[in-house]
Formats: C-alpha cells, structure tokens, sequence
C-alpha cells in the first residue's frame, strides 16, 4: 500500500524527535527498509489484515506492515516514541492504531474481534515473557501466527530439535501444538545500537491441539524436567505427583535426561497425567 504522502527515511525520523534507543527498555532500532519488507511478508498476505505489534519504537516494522496492506495496532509504553507513530497514523489514514501501554500488563485479546497476526521487533528484555504467555493461550489461540524478533540463542531455544544443546522447555512449549521455524537470521550491524549479540526472526503457527492433555500439566512437567536436565528423570520429576508411574506406563526409561525426550515423548506423558 503506498502512503498518503512520502515517507521520510527513517533515520531523519529518529534524529528530528530524539529516539536515542533506550538499554532500560530493551530497544534496538531496525532501520534497512528491505530487511523490514522482508520480515512483513514472512507471515504471508497482509492486505488488510489485522496485526499486532509490541513495541514500535519509532516504526520501521510498523511501515513495512502498513505498506504490505495491513490494519496494525500497536502497543507502545515509550512515549517518546507517540509523535513519530502519529505522523506514521497520518501517512496510513485509519490503518494504525497506537496504543500508550506495557504489553506486559494490557490484554491484547480485547482489542480484535477476529484473529490478529503478531509481528515484532520484541523488546529483548519481555520477548520471552510475551512469547510463554501467547502460547499458554486457548487453543485455538486467538492468533493466526507470531512473527517475532529474538536474540539469536534464544530463536534457537524456540525451535530446536531433541538431544541438542539449544533444546529443552521453550522448545517443547513451542512445538507441542505449534510449528516453529526459524525464518531469517538478522545481524547485529542492522540494529541501531547494534546490539552484543546476534538475532533471528521465528515464526510461529498454530496447529491441533493434541486431544486429553491439558497446557498446565505440560508445563509443569517441562519446568521440573528441564529445571534439573542433568539428572535423569526419576531425579527430575521427583516433584510432580504421579509422573514416575506415568513413565512407567507410556514406556519412557526412567533414567534418561529431559534434553533425550522427544516433544512427542512429553506429550504422552502430560496425557498420561492429565
């Protein structure tokens, strides 16, 4: 979609309002207009789709979500940031919606009728609070898919596989009734400041939830089993009533670690314990 009227690059935006990134808030400025195209058009089609997005900061993604015909309703706690978004608002006529809030604290879910998608430039220091909390969500989730920006270690955690290093509760909470995939690395030098670490965008779609077994059993015994990944098993969930015999009874050795059982593995558990 082409603006009302053109653009000014980005970086004009940032130096006419002030918006130095702020470490306190985790931000880390994404100024490359076709990086930023790129990533709106990971989730597929957004003519006229609704998107939400957290932390805006002064709008790089935000412009390539409202170019790729999207409806976008951003939250953003930084204030500084309001007057950049609004003549962002004017260039989009009724296509962005900015709200001044902490992600953490507003529920998002009373803001859509239908299914959003999610697309951000997470602030690092709340991504992986955002992200736990989006997946514990009913299922079906009241989102279509996440499109979200972490550091690249945590990226990995999201969608690795069994017995490897990265692999343990993020990838089980991610993976159990979703896919995740890891949909672009993006190098430090694209942010302004350029962050200590690398980045990657993960995106994220829900799938069927497995019948007869409930997200707050599964999370436990992932917390329990991953909390003491050194220890076998019968170590580990000492804790969680029951899920010795559990193992037991879906065919699961006792003494194997957390990092050697498979997404699927823990799901039968969690069903057999729920």
């Amino acid at each position: 979609m082409t603006p009302l009227h053109p653009l000014p690059p980005l970086r004009e935006v940032i130096a006419r309002h002030g918006l130095a990134a702020s470490k306190a808030l985790g931000q880390n400025f994404l100024l490359d207009a076709q990086l930023l195209a790129r990533i709106a058009r990971i989730p597929g089609d957004l003519t006229d789709a609704e998107v939400l997005e957290i932390g805006p900061g002064p709008g790089g993604l935000t412009r390539a979500l409202l170019a790729a015909g999207a409806r976008v309703t951003a939250i953003e706690r930084d204030r500084r940031c309001i007057p950049a978004l609004a003549e962002l608002g004017e260039a989009f006529p009724g296509r962005l919606r900015v709200i001044e809030e902490d992600a953490l604290e507003i529920d998002a879910t009373a803001l859509f009728e239908g299914r959003p998608h999610i697309a951000s430039n997470l602030p690092y220091n709340i991504g992986t609070a955002l992200l736990v909390r989006w997946l514990s969500a009913d299922w079906t989730p009241w989102w279509q898919s996440l499109t979200l920006m972490f550091q690249k270690e945590v990226a990995e955690r999201i969608v690795a596989p069994t017995d490897g290093e990265a692999y343990g509760r993020l990838a089980v909470l991610a993976q159990w009734r979703s896919s995740a995939k890891l949909a672009m690395p993006v190098h430090r030098s694209a942010f302004t400041p350029a962050p200590k670490v690398m980045s990657a965008v993960v995106h994220i779609v829900p799938e069927e939830e497995p019948a007869g077994v409930k997200f707050a059993v599964l999370e436990r015994l992932t917390g329990a089993a991953f909390g003491q990944r050194r220890k076998m098993l019968r170590q580990s969930l000492k804790s969680v009533p029951g899920a010795i015999e559990a193992l037991e009874r879906v065919g699961i050795d006792a003494t194997r670690r957390a990092e050697t059982v498979s997404v699927a593995e823990f799901v039968e558990l969690a069903r057999a314990l729920s």
